[in-house]
């Protein structure tokens, strides 16, 4: 990958893991992005790779600097996929500081045992770091999505160093045929969607910045304007809680075959009412994150599910929860509920959102006793038109 004469990329791609995080899965794999900066007389490693690629990692970054040894590792961000290697670039390169937050040399501690007291640079928001007439600027970004990041600027180049943010699932050298959105929306909804305010605060900071290139801890560089602006709207968006696409996500558990039918039921009445787009999925066996990301991309999402043991199946509550705890706000939501002799689900629900912000739920909820009769289906029809409103 081709970043610039003075920005080598150094990062590796893993086509082994199966999922990420322990629960994302990432049929096209990960890349855990790595850079070296060369500056006039000094130079600076952004972020090291997982434990895994240590060996292909250090290889690749002795290249990049043709026999020279580094002289700083900028970690910007602790999780393990990216820091896992900082004490064996220590070891290997004895003379090299490491720069990161005060916040970021504590969890060294917690990983590593020490926090390389006598080669550590601590900096903070507005600090810089000379690297002989180049300087990298350094911007805060608390919890996005970890409470130590710091994202770095090189002013020369006009480039952000991103951290985790505006990254995506995906090894780089697979080519994605559904483009960045796709797989940067379920990584933002999935990792950083709780913390909208927070990347509010980053974004407004990059606002100030003349930026011309953007490379993340994961997935692609970002390297032309049309693709800069593209991503700082999905964005902006995402973590304002807007609405992105027109459409309708209807989430479903079904035991026997009969709330699935109501959920299709509706899918076709909402289709055959002009729906742009109706977006279908089984809890129990479709991918959940995928879920998650529709459930935010639209403005409208239907609930369909069973009581079960006096509340609600296991995995739309597993599903809201996803929802709730990522903050899910400013939409509205559908119900249908199926119960042979006491349905309550619908209440159970409602109560799960009851802290979520600018919920609005439809006059007409479906109550389905077992199967669907006459009086359900007339039920389903006034919610379609409901949703169509």
């Amino acid at each position: 990958m081709t970043i610039s004469s003075n920005i080598k990329y150094v990062g590796v791609n893993d086509h082994d893991i199966d999922l990420f995080e322990g629960q994302y899965v990432v049929p096209n794999g990960m890349a855990y992005n790595s850079y070296v900066v060369l500056g006039g007389d000094k130079s600076a490693v952004m972020d090291t790779v997982d434990a895994r690629f240590g060996g292909e990692w250090l290889a690749n970054v002795k290249n990049a600097l043709d026999g020279k040894a580094p002289d700083f590792l900028v970690v910007q961000h602790m999780e393990p996929d990216h820091s896992a290697n900082i004490a064996a670039f220590m070891d290997e390169f004895p003379q090299a500081k490491v720069v990161s937050s005060a916040q970021a040399f504590r969890m060294m501690k917690n990983f590593f045992g020490k926090e390389w007291e006598d080669r550590r640079v601590v900096v903070k928001e507005g600090d810089t770091l000379d690297l002989g007439g180049r300087a990298l600027a350094f911007v805060a970004a608390p919890m996005v999505h970890w409470p130590e990041v710091i994202m770095t600027y090189d002013a020369a180049e006009k480039t952000l160093f991103s951290a985790d943010g505006f990254g995506k699932f995906g090894a780089n050298d697979v080519e994605d045929p559904e483009g960045w959105d796709c797989e940067a929306r379920r990584y933002y909804f999935g990792i950083v969607g709780k913390y909208g305010p927070q990347v509010q605060a980053v974004l407004k900071k990059a606002a100030g910045l003349q930026i011309e290139k953007i490379l993340p801890l994961h997935g692609p560089t970002l390297q032309t304007q049309e693709e800069i602006a593209h991503v700082v709207k999905q964005y902006g968006t995402w973590s304002s809680y807007g609405v992105e696409s027109e459409g309708i996500c209807i989430a479903y558990t079904s035991v026997y075959g009969h709330t699935k039918a109501a959920a299709l039921k509706l899918a076709e009445l909402l289709k055959a009412k002009g729906c742009p787009k109706v977006a279908i999925a089984d809890l129990a066996r479709d991918d959940m994150p995928e879920t998650v990301e529709d459930a935010f991309r639209y403005g409208k999402l239907v609930l369909a599910t069973t009581t079960y043991n006096a509340d609600i199946f296991p995995f739309m509550r597993t599903f809201i929860e996803h929802l709730v705890e990522r903050n899910y706000q400013n939409r509205t939501i559908g119900l249908i509920e199926n119960g042979s002799w006491a349905p309550m689900a619908a209440k159970v629900m409602k109560g799960l959102f009851e802290k979520s912000k600018g919920i609005a739920f439809c006059e007409n909820t479906v109550t389905i006793t077992s199967a669907l009769n006459a009086a359900s289906e007339a039920k389903l029809a006034a919610l379609a038109d409901e949703l169509m409103k």
